[in-house]
């Protein structure tokens, strides 16, 4: 049954059936771009194609989708169009977990996920580089932030902190611990855990799919950001109103300023057992 206390803004988006993003990234291609065969699209490109050619537009087929969107910005508290940095591929990359930890101390945040003490050091974009052309394109490095009594985990490349052990160490003695994780490959996930348990966790594009021992609990997040948490519907600007929700749960807000210095962390060598 629809939620009458929410009124979703819906925006008409233009359907990338399987045919036409093979037909895009092939011409993209054909222009230099240097696109990807798989993976999201970046929506400039789109744009370019659709420019080069109006019949393709004409033809194509639309889907309606909702915006999260908070009606009354102007209270301090995080909205999506706090996260549009996320976007930039150059921030974080298409592969990227950020959790949001109760708790100040840093290194012990770290030691949580599974960093051994003697191995925590400040980590730069380029130690993440030497790592991932080390390790086979995968990334075993965290690295942490302290803000507002709250730590940020950031995995560039990597999903540890969305996993549900991990999680309930992290929460663990009446703390909270929310991750959301992109992974433009496989599957995004928004986790939230308390007091060492699971208790949502759900696709950020789909959240009325949502599964743990309380599926509802962040409901009333979901209803500020415009979204029906009973419908079905798919959000269009899911990854930005994910963390804008996270960050609505922690009161704090990660700026792209704060990635762009070097960081605590370490590698990740005793994770919690599953």
């Amino acid at each position: 049954m629809p939620d009458h206390d929410v009124s979703p803004l819906r925006v008409s988006h233009i359907l990338l059936t399987w045919e036409l993003s093979t037909r895009i990234r092939e011409w993209g291609r054909a222009q230099g771009l240097g696109i990807s065969m798989r993976g999201r699209i970046a929506s400039h490109v789109v744009d370019a194609f659709f420019a080069a050619n109006p019949d393709a537009l004409a033809a194509a087929d639309r889907i309606e989708l909702v915006r999260a969107t908070v009606r009354e910005p102007g209270d301090g508290r995080a909205t999506p169009d706090d996260y549009a940095w996320q976007d930039d591929l150059q921030a974080l990359g298409v592969i990227y977990t950020l959790t949001f930890v109760e708790h100040p101390d840093e290194r012990e945040v770290l030691r949580r996920f599974g960093v051994a003490p003697k191995d925590i050091g400040p980590l730069t974009d380029e130690d993440v580089d030497e790592r991932l052309q080390a390790n086979d394109g995968q990334c075993d490095l965290v690295m942490a932030l302290g803000l507002g009594g709250w730590t940020f985990a950031v995995e560039k490349y990597g999903w540890q902190g969305a996993r549900p052990e991990v999680l309930r160490e992290l929460s663990r003695d009446g703390a909270q611990a929310v991750a959301v994780s992109r992974h433009d490959y496989a599957h995004n996930r928004l986790v939230y855990a308390a007091d060492g348990q699971v208790l949502t966790c759900f696709d950020p594009a789909f959240p009325s799919r949502r599964e743990g021992a309380a599926p509802g609990h962040l409901d009333g997040h979901l209803r500020e950001l415009g979204i029906d948490p009973t419908a079905g519907d798919q959000i269009d600007n899911y990854m930005p109103a994910a963390l804008a929700l996270a960050s609505r749960i922690s009161g704090v807000t990660l700026t792209l300023a704060h990635l762009q210095k070097p960081l605590l962390g370490g590698r990740i060598t005793t994770p919690p057992p599953g």
